[in-house]
């Protein structure tokens, strides 16, 4: 695994703990009625199984990539 695979995969955490969030965000009806907490654990475990996604495709397709094709 190389350090291009580990930015792909910092990346690809990253970007789905924002959308995670984001979408969590969006089903309450204001700013302070968020339940940050829980929102963040959301988020913060669809980041981790991207990571374990990403990790896991490592053995198939390009190794320079975090993807599996």
């Amino acid at each position: 695994m190389t350090k291009k695979f580990w930015t792909d995969v910092f990346e690809r955490a990253v970007k789905t703990f924002f959308q995670t969030a984001g979408g969590s965000l969006v089903v309450f009806t204001g700013l302070l009625d968020v339940d940050w907490k829980g929102s963040l654990s959301a988020a913060g475990l669809a980041a981790l199984l991207s990571v374990c996604t990403s990790v896991g495709s490592s053995k198939k397709g390009d190794k320079e990539s975090a993807s599996l094709v």
